[in-house]
């Protein structure tokens, strides 16, 4: 079984920058789309980001499009979202997953993945 360990969330100001890591075991990585995604208090969790098996393709939601950056490296089976111009609206809980499908490409669908990771707590203060 697959595990997910995210890293790298704390507290930062506005405009600051924060990278998330997450570090998968237990499978072929490079077999899996991945995804980033977010959840604040008391809203649903949010389709954030997701790349391709190769990494060649990416998807970004509108609220972070041009301001964050998901990559991978499928050598140390990590995917990574680097956040730059961080606001209070991107606070929230992250969390990344694996596509249920092996071979799959990555959605924007949260249904569509599993595991997930436990998440990792992003705060920016204004």
């Amino acid at each position: 079984q697959v595990q997910l360990v995210e890293s790298g969330g704390g507290l930062v100001q506005a405009g600051g920058s924060l990278r998330l890591s997450c570090a998968a075991s237990g499978r072929t990585f490079s077999s899996y789309a991945m995804g980033w995604f977010r959840q604040a208090p008391g809203k649903e969790r949010e389709f954030v980001s997701a790349i391709s098996r190769s990494g060649g393709r990416t998807y970004y939601a509108d609220s972070v499009k041009g301001r964050f950056t998901i990559s991978r490296d499928n050598a140390k089976n990590t995917v990574y979202l680097q956040m730059n111009s961080l606001k209070p609206e991107d606070t929230a809980v992250y969390y990344c997953a694996a596509r249920r499908s092996i071979f799959s490409g990555p959605t924007y669908d949260s249904q569509d993945y599993d595991p997930w990771g436990q998440g990792t707590q992003v705060t920016v203060s204004s």
